[in-house]
């Protein structure tokens, strides 16, 4: 029986992603865990996010549309690509980090593609960003689409805040611990916010909707 994905199966990935981003992160929880209990939370929560991207990407339509006669790359499957990637950055960073134990490894390895994949997030949520703008959606607040786009900005903020404080200094040390972990926890938050949103929906008239408004 083939599986035709949906909204409400990538709101369940990502809710899922989320939920054990901010177990890993949770203030007195992530402590009495440990690091590999915390991180072994993030890897899994990594791989659902990257299966709810995937599926945000398939879901996203053609990649390319014509405008005025000649090709181009559509601002919704460019979000979704770049937000895809993403993901793939934190499974291995998240990976990379239960198994690195060398300042180069930490820092290759594990920071280097976390701040990438944050630098992939942030991109992503412009550019949805964008999509509100061009379809005159701006100031929206009882759309689940405005909430959503606004809250992934927002999560995403927060893990690139998250990736700043990460940074592995020259003796092995985190830059700054508490925004390593805040920023994660918070945008653990979001994320899960923005994407309970639209547990309720079988499919996504509305992200078809808002999709359409922006062609």
């Amino acid at each position: 029986m083939l599986i035709h994905p949906t909204l409400r199966m990538q709101s369940w990935g990502f809710v899922i992603g989320s939920l054990l981003f901010a177990l890993g992160s949770a203030p007195w929880i992530s402590t009495a865990m440990g690091a590999a209990a915390a991180n072994t939370s993030f890897f899994v929560g990594s791989w659902f996010f990257t299966a709810a991207a995937f599926i945000q990407l398939v879901l996203s339509g053609a990649a390319t549309t014509t405008d005025q006669g000649k090709p181009a790359i559509r601002a919704e499957w460019l979000s979704a690509a770049i937000q895809f990637l993403g993901t793939i950055l934190f499974n291995i960073s998240t990976g990379a980090a239960l198994h690195a134990h060398t300042v180069e490894g930490e820092m290759h390895l594990v920071w280097n593609p976390n701040a990438e994949g944050s630098v992939a997030f942030l991109l992503s949520s412009a550019l949805a960003v964008l999509m509100l703008v061009r379809a005159n959606q701006i100031w929206e607040p009882g759309s689940k689409v405005w909430q959503s786009v606004w809250l992934n900005l927002l999560g995403s903020i927060a893990f690139g805040v998250s990736a700043v404080g990460a940074f592995i200094t020259r003796n092995g040390t985190v830059m700054d611990d508490v925004l390593a972990i805040g920023g994660t926890f918070v945008g653990a938050l979001c994320f899960f916010a923005a994407s309970a949103l639209f547990l309720g929906e079988p499919d996504r008239p509305a992200v078809e909707e808002f999709a359409a408004a922006t062609e």
